[in-house]
């Protein structure tokens, strides 16, 4: 079967998008996702609005596939390792074999963050242990909080932390080195520094830190904490066997303003794009791609915009 646009990523992004485009109810819209991702890792979301009390990255999921499923669109569990474009149609194949074919493309492969496996750590993401600053600063504000890091990734992140707290601890989990400079002004900011590997995450209940416990037998309390240990994965493969342009830092770049990249047909959503990786914007860039997306596969727009290139950007 040739879809008219398969969706890669069933997070955020991926379902806001499968959402937009189910409900122009002309579609046959295919949602490809791998089951794990920076969402499914999150166990409460604070910043949405309409959830004051938070929702888990997996409750959210859930409704939205079965918000998009109730309008059509078709769920497939698979990873999706090699892509091409042959002539006008995309090509996709599976980890477990199974190939794929659409009119038109949608990434939404994500981010995944990198931090070693500690045990107790998981079970508090996005509860008490945090990963963007922007997103859940707030929660640490005059909160007992420690930084579990590596090197001048942490180091960065505990100075942007500084101004919530003034009891706030950096570890350097992986002991790499920090300038001198950066050694200085957390210093000068009162952000207390140490170094070792750490063993353990200690919670007082219900995934809220209270302590972690180092190899060597120190115990440092928490009422909160932030994970920094950088080389973030960004899922840019698939675009990049598409000879989509990627940016330095491996994100996809796309037109902000329809979220097409330079491969026609071909769009990108979420946090693989060159953006601010928050759940919100993921949301928005969803709705915009498939708004997008629709235009070009409805003919009547096509029509009306022909030999109008301005309207197409």
């Amino acid at each position: 079967m040739v879809y008219d646009c398969i969706i890669v990523g069933g997070g955020i992004a991926g379902l806001q998008a499968a959402i937009q485009l189910g409900r122009y109810s002309k579609h046959h819209i295919l949602v490809i996702d791998a089951g794990y991702g920076r969402s499914t890792l999150c166990r409460e979301y604070h910043n949405l609005l309409g959830h004051p009390e938070g929702i888990s990255g997996e409750e959210l999921r859930r409704r939205g596939r079965r918000q998009a499923e109730s309008f059509g669109v078709q769920f497939a569990r698979d990873l999706i390792q090699m892509a091409e474009k042959r002539e006008d149609l995309f090509c996709l194949e599976g980890k477990n074999g199974r190939t794929y074919t659409s009119k038109t493309l949608l990434l939404a492969t994500g981010v995944l963050d990198r931090f070693p496996e500690l045990p107790g750590l998981v079970p508090t993401l996005g509860i008490s242990v945090y990963v963007c600053p922007d997103c859940d600063g707030y929660e640490v504000q005059g909160r007992k909080t420690i930084v579990m890091g590596a090197g001048e990734t942490g180091a960065n992140m505990a100075m942007i932390l500084a101004d919530r707290t003034q009891d706030l601890t950096y570890i350097n989990h992986e002991q790499r080195p920090i300038s001198e400079r950066l050694q200085i002004l957390m210093k000068k900011k009162g952000v207390k520094y140490g170094e070792g590997i750490i063993k353990q995450v200690n919670q007082a209940h219900d995934g809220q830190i209270s302590s972690i416990v180092m190899n060597d037998g120190r115990q440092f309390e928490a009422e909160r904490g932030f994970i920094a240990f950088g080389g973030n994965e960004v899922h840019s493969e698939l675009a990049e066997q598409l000879g989509v342009k990627v940016s330095a830092n491996r994100h996809v770049e796309a037109d902000p303003r329809s979220r097409k990249t330079n491969v026609e047909g071909l769009w990108v959503a979420g946090d693989v794009g060159v953006h601010a990786e928050q759940v919100t914007v993921a949301m928005g860039e969803g709705s915009i791609a498939a708004i997008w997306i629709h235009k070009a596969l409805s003919p009547c727009y096509n029509q009306l915009n022909e030999g109008d290139d301005e309207n197409d950007s």
